[in-house]
C-alpha cells in the first residue's frame, strides 16, 4: 500500500495497477531496407514494370479473406471513404459496440469497418537519377480493414491490417476487458461500471493476473490473429522474409484507486485536481516519468486541466510520454502512457562488436520483448504522481462543512434555519458553546444563557424568554449536528464535526478575514 492509500484509507477499499489500453503493431521488418521488396517480387516471379498489378491482387485477396471471415458467420461488412474516418477510430470502436448490443453478441466476430486511411507503403517509380525503377516507401493512402471481435480471452478488441504492401497489422487489447473474464474464471467477485472496476473481492489474486498479463507469450498469441487476417503472409515466410516483428506502439498502465462511493471520492476530488494543476512543478513531473531536471535537457512539459463531460481529467505531458489523473464513478485513476519509451532504461544482455555479452542499462524498446520493462516503468510513475498527490492540502470537506452550515437544513420533517458565521450573534453562540468550562461536562441552557447575557434579566418573564431562545438555538445546533444531547442529562455536548465547524469558523471571523482585509488593501 501507498503512501496516498495509507492517508485515505478509510475511504477506499484498495488500489490495483494493470495495463489498460495497449496497442500493438506488426511489421514485416524483412521487407524493409535495400532491395528486399525487389528480391521478394523476384522471387514470387513478379518483375518490377508489373508491381502495381501484383500490389492490387493482394490488396484484392486480403480484403476478400477479411470479408469472409465475416460473412461466413453472418455479420456486417460496412465500408467508408477516408473522409468520414478521418481521427475517427473513437467512433469505429463506438459503432462496433453498438453493434454488438444491438445484435447481443457476447462471444466472436462482431463486424468488419474498411476505411480508406493514410498509411506509409512501397511504390515504384522512376528514378529521376538513374531512369529505373525503384522501390520507394512514403506515405500515401490504402485500404484497411477493421476486424472487430469478441475474444473468449481478451474481450472486445480489433484487428486492423493495411491492404497495401507492406501489410502493417494492428492490435488493440483491453486490459481491463481481460482481467473481468480472468475474475470470471476465477470466481472472484467485482463490480463494473463501463471500463473501471469500482471494487474487486480479491485484490490479491487480481494483482498477479495483472502480472500475468504483463508476462504474457505476446508474440505467439498475435501471430495468430495476424495468420487469420493475412492471406500472403505464409508466401512471405516460405520465401525466407522472416513474419510479423511486434512492437508495442501505445500502452497506458493504470493504476486504480477504489473509493467506497464516489461521495467519498468528490470530498477530496477538486483538492486533488486544484493540487495537481497548480502546485505540481515541471521538475516535479520530470521525477514522475523518471527525469532529472539539468543544464542540458531541452524537454517541454506541459500541463494541462480540462473539463470533461464525465469529471475533470489533468495531464502533464514530456518527451511524447505523459501521466495523468481523472476520475471515473467512484474510481481515481492515475494512467501513465508511454508512446516514446527510449526516455527509460532496461537491463538487458548487449553484445558487442567483438562478440562479448555482458549486461547493462540500455534505453527502453517498443518491442514486446521490454513489455514487463514497460509495465514496471508505468507502475512506478504512477506511484510517485500519488505521492505527489497525498501531499495535496485537503480543503473540500471544509468547505462543504461551510456550505452546510450557511444553508437550511430538513431534520425530521422540520426545518432548522441557517447560520452566519459572520453574524455577531451567530458569532457569540459559537464561542459561548465552545467556551473551555464545557470541555468535560458539557453544557446547559442557563449556561449559554449566562454567556449571550451579561445583564441580570429585568423580570421572571424575561428570563423565561432568554431561556426559550436559547432552547431554540440549541434545537438549531443540534439540526446542523454540531451539538448533541447527553444521555440520561439535560447538558449538551459539541460533536467531533461540532469542533471542526465552530473553531474553523470563529477563526475565519478573528483571524483570516481581518488578514485578508488588510491584505486586499
Amino acid at each position: 500500500m501507498g503512501v496516498f492509500e495509507d492517508l485515505h484509507r478509510g475511504r477506499t477499499t484498495g488500489s490495483l495497477a494493470m495495463y489498460d489500453r495497449v496497442i500493438f503493431k506488426g511489421y514485416l521488418s524483412g521487407l524493409f531496407g535495400g532491395d528486399r521488396v525487389r528480391t521478394f517480387l523476384w522471387s514470387q516471379g513478379v518483375p518490377l514494370t508489373e508491381f502495381t498489378s501484383y500490389a492490387r491482387a493482394t490488396t484484392e485477396r486480403i480484403a476478400e479473406n477479411a470479408r469472409k471471415l465475416v460473412t461466413d458467420t453472418g455479420r456486417p461488412v460496412i465500408s467508408f471513404n477516408h473522409m468520414k474516418t478521418r481521427n475517427g477510430a473513437n467512433r469505429k470502436d463506438e459503432m462496433a459496440k453498438n453493434i454488438a448490443e444491438r445484435d447481443g453478441v457476447t462471444e466472436g466476430i462482431v463486424c468488419l469497418i474498411s476505411a480508406v486511411e493514410p498509411c506509409m507503403s512501397f511504390q515504384v517509380r522512376k528514378s529521376t537519377k538513374t531512369h529505373r525503377l525503384e522501390v520507394t516507401r512514403r506515405e500515401r493512402q490504402c485500404l484497411h480493414h477493421y476486424l472487430y471481435l469478441i475474444d473468449p480471452e481478451l474481450g472486445f478488441m480489433h484487428i486492423r491490417i493495411q491492404g497495401w504492401i507492406p501489410y502493417e497489422i494492428q492490435v488493440y487489447v483491453n486490459g481491463r476487458e481481460w482481467l473481468a473474464r480472468q475474475l470470471d474464471k476465477a470466481s472472484v467477485g467485482y463490480l463494473r461500471y463501463d471500463n473501471s472496476l469500482l471494487a474487486i473481492d480479491d485484490l490479491e489474486a487480481a494483482s498477479k493476473l495483472c502480472e500475468h498479463f504483463a508476462h504474457r507469450a505476446w508474440p505467439r498469441v498475435l501471430n495468430a490473429f495476424a495468420q487469420r487476417l493475412n492471406p500472403i503472409l505464409g508466401s512471405i515466410e516460405a520465401a525466407g522474409y522472416g513474419g510479423y516483428y511486434w512492437v508495442i506502439d501505445q500502452a497506458e498502465i493504470a493504476t486504480d484507486v477504489m473509493f467506497k462511493s464516489r461521495p467519498e471520492l468528490l470530498k477530496i476530488w477538486p483538492d486533488l485536481v486544484r493540487h495537481a494543476a497548480l502546485n505540481l512543478s515541471s521538475e516535479d513531473v520530470l521525477g514522475f516519468l523518471g527525469r532529472k531536471l539539468h543544464p542540458s535537457l531541452a524537454a517541454q512539459v506541459v500541463t494541462d486541466a480540462k473539463r470533461r463531460p464525465e469529471g475533470w481529467r489533468v495531464r502533464h505531458r514530456v518527451a511524447g510520454n505523459w501521466v495523468k489523473v481523472y476520475d471515473k464513478a467512484s474510481v481515481l485513476r492515475v494512467e501513465t502512457t508511454i508512446n516514446n519509451p527510449r526516455e527509460f532504461k532496461v537491463w538487458r544482455v548487449v553484445t558487442d562488436d567483438a562478440g562479448q555479452s555482458s549486461r547493462r542499462w540500455m534505453p527502453m524498446r517498443k518491442s514486446v520483448a521490454d513489455m514487463w520493462r514497460n509495465y514496471q516503468v508505468g507502475i512506478a510513475a504512477n506511484q510517485r504522481y500519488l505521492e505527489a498527490l497525498a501531499a495535496a492540502p485537503l480543503k473540500g470537506e471544509g468547505v462543504a462543512a461551510l456550505d452546510a452550515l450557511c444553508r437550511p437544513k430538513i431534520k425530521d420533517g422540520r426545518r432548522v434555519p441557517r447560520f452566519n458565521p459572520l453574524n455577531p450573534a451567530d458569532l457569540a453562540l459559537f464561542k459561548a458553546v465552545m467556551a473551555g468550562e464545557h470541555n468535560i461536562r458539557g453544557f446547559r441552557n442557563a449556561d449559554i444563557t449566562a454567556r449571550l447575557y451579561r445583564r441580570p434579566p429585568a423580570d421572571a418573564d424575561e428570563a423565561h424568554r432568554r431561556c426559550e431562545r436559547v432552547s431554540r438555538l440549541i434545537v438549531k445546533l443540534r439540526g446542523h449536528r454540531l451539538v448533541a444531547k447527553i444521555p440520561r442529562a439535560r447538558r449538551y455536548r459539541v460533536t467531533a464535526y461540532g469542533q471542526k465547524v465552530l473553531t474553523a469558523a470563529i477563526q475565519i471571523h478573528d483571524t483570516r478575514f481581518p488578514d485578508d482585509y488588510h491584505a486586499a488593501g
